[in-house]
This record gives C-alpha cells, structure tokens and sequence, in this order.
C-alpha cells in the first residue's frame, strides 16, 4: 500500500486533520488501533471545552453539523476564584461575542468525524490495525503492521496520543515531566442552574473546575495530588459528592453523580521539534498541558489546522519534505509554548503554601478583574 500521507490516531485530532485534508489532492490512510466508543444515551466523562474557533473548522470539515446539537452547551461566562476571596470574571457579552466555548462530549464528536471519514474518497480506514515497526528512508517512511501488511508513505503523522508509538520510534527523547498531581473527573447533576457559566476555584491543595452541560448537568475537572485522588475515588457517591460541593462552596446545590470518578495523571511534555524527515506530531502526541485551562484539545485542533494549512499550500514541494515540515514546526511552536508556560506558572503559583506567593497570586487576579482591556485580549486570544 502506497499513500502520500499516513496518520496513526484516529482520536479527535487524526480523525479532523484527514477530514481537513479531504480535498487536498493527497493520499491518505488513517491507522486506528483501538474500537471506537459505543453511542449510547449514556455521558461521557471525557469532555472537552472548544474554542468558537475550532468549531468554526470542525464545521468547516463537516463534523460538527452532524452532532446533536441537545448535547453541546455554549460557555457564555467563566467565574475564577482565588482561595482568599479575590476572584476574576470573563464574560462574552464584554467582548460582543455570543459564546467564550462550546462543551462536548469526546465520543459524540469521535462519532461525527468518522462518519465522514467512512466516505472520504481519498481515504483508506485501516481499523482495527496496530502498528509493528517504522522505518524512514530517504525516499519514504515504511510501516509494518502487525497483520504483516506493509505500507510506504511520504509523510506519516503521529496523532496517537500522550504516549505515542510514533514520539517513541521517531526517537524524539524528551520525557514528560510529571506534575505529581492527577486529574479526577466525573460528571453530576445539579439542584441549580448553571447558566452557561463555568467555575474555576484555586485553591492551595488543588485547582477545581466546573464545566456546564446540556440542562442541569456538570463535568468537573478537580486537580489534586495523588494521595487525595486516592483518597477521592476511594469514597462513596454521596460522600464525594458533599466533598465537591463542599469545595465549590456549594454554588450549584445538590450534586448527584452520573459517571463515576476516575483519574489521571497530569505531566507537561516540551519537544523541541516537532517534526522530522517524513515525520510529524500533532496534539497530545505533539504537547502535554495542565488541564486547568481547558486547552490542550484546543492547542491539538489549531496543530491539524496548521499543518493542513501547510500542506495544502505545498506546491511542488514533497509533503514529508523536512523544509516544508519546518513551516508548520514553526507556526507551531509559539502558541504552544505559551499554553505551557500560562499552565506552568498559574499551577505552580496556586498550589503553593508560601505566604507571599499567596498574597501576590490573589492580588493579581483581582488586580486582572479591573483593568478590563487586559480581561478583553486574554479573552479573546482564547476565543482562536
């Protein structure tokens, strides 16, 4: 089998960047190791807040229209608390903008992007397949899978995630470095309406975000060290429920769960580069953030948006040509880094016991609150 682009990841960010590219002209292949999720009426507990430009693209790629639209909620505002009573407000109504997100549940989008996948002419699904070997060569990229069918591509594309097969046999030797905290999600009902506004609270042992969803309904995101992620998963529903009211300061009432607690650990991953001869990466393959800012989905989109871009524009040039790989390296590099850099330094600012720290880091919320042309760029710098 010969193509011209190979991706391995059929998640979120490989399924949209074979969607993106569905008119390019190009050869492609899609390589998914793993079954696709059931639709059920069930929720799933992997959610994700999208930024009104990436919906914009997923639209354009055919997905989002296809989605039913009783399970996306609009973010019209976000309330940030310090653990000392400061606090910050973002609103879309300041900026003139309808939304700041829009929240979705992983597998209902999974499910949209590949039933235009299933049609795609210029694509070839390979599903299930897990690959055996990578080797690069001047000329190509040779896959072996472990079916023992082989495949050369001009360019293959590692989307396949925080511990990507592809990272590894590409030999890119940066390690994540561990945040010694886990992400705990679960999502509940609510005796009190969200609004469309989402929470964020600070505070010295863990940050805790709120997500609103369809009718009275949340998903939270509730960073905490191991021992408490432990200690959290190890309680019952209703014992969890009163700790997460508790720590929200019971701002939505009564809480009942609806997918049960799970947790995962949280690390940052900085590469250097990007790219390689006839080799890229893109989201979590490419990039690990802190999940307080609800962006590392977003940072994986604009990667597919980026390369999409570069490759379409190639002209004469090989795709899997390293010059050409650059490009996107390029484009890339700052937006990410800035992401790290914002998640790094806030993370480390609030989970910190030193007593300046926490009068400087409340301070500078409330102090952020008032000056609203600064609230308006940060604002709309995350609408992208």
């Amino acid at each position: 089998m010969d193509f011209d682009i190979v991706i391995i990841g059929g998640g979120l960010v490989g399924a949209s960047l074979a969607c993106a590219l569905r008119n390019s002209g190009l050869r492609l292949a899609l390589i998914e190791g793993q079954p696709l999720p059931r639709l059920d009426s069930g929720w799933d507990s992997r959610i994700y807040a999208f930024t009104p430009g990436n919906v914009d693209f997923l639209h354009e790629c055919g997905a989002w229209q296809r989605l039913d639209a009783s399970r996306i909620q609009q973010v019209e505002e976000m309330r940030v608390f310090g653990d000392t009573g400061s606090r910050l407000n973002f609103s879309a109504y300041e900026i003139g903008a309808p939304e700041l997100a829009f929240i979705l549940e992983s597998r209902l989008l999974q499910h949209a992007l590949w039933q235009g996948l299933e049609t795609q002419d210029n694509l070839t699904l390979l599903h299930p397949a897990q690959c055996a070997d990578l080797t690069v060569q001047e000329d190509a990229a040779r896959l072996r899978l472990q079916d023992g069918r082989e495949i050369r591509a001009r360019l293959v594309v590692g989307a396949d995630g925080r511990d990507s097969w592809v990272r590894h046999q590409a030999v890119m030797p940066e390690a994540p470095t561990p945040y010694h905290q886990h992400g705990v999600v679960a999502n509940f009902s609510i005796s009190k309406a969200h609004r469309g506004i989402a929470y964020q609270w600070f505070q010295p042992d863990g940050i805790l975000a709120l997500l609103p969803l369809p009718g009275k309904r949340i998903s939270i995101v509730w960073s905490v060290s191991p021992e408490q992620s432990a200690e959290l998963l190890a309680l019952t529903h209703e014992a969890f429920c009163a700790r997460v009211s508790e720590a929200s300061n019971h701002t939505l009432g009564e809480l009942q769960v609806i997918t049960p607690p799970a947790a995962f650990a949280l690390r940052v991953l900085n590469l250097a580069h990007l790219a390689k001869p006839r080799l890229a990466l893109i989201g979590d393959a490419a990039h690990n953030v802190h999940p307080l800012s609800g962006q590392g989905v977003n940072l994986g989109l604009r990667d597919v948006r980026e390369l999409a871009k570069v490759l379409s524009q190639r002209g004469a040039l090989d795709c899997g040509d390293i010059s050409l790989l650059r490009r996107y390296e390029k484009a890339r590099q700052g937006d990410i880094m800035s992401m790290q850099l914002t998640t790094d330094t806030l993370k480390n600012l609030f989970v910190n016991d030193n007593p300046l720290l926490r009068t400087l880091r409340n301070a500078g919320l409330d102090a952020t609150n008032r000056i609203v042309p600064l609230k308006k760029m940060l604002v709309r710098h995350a609408l992208n």
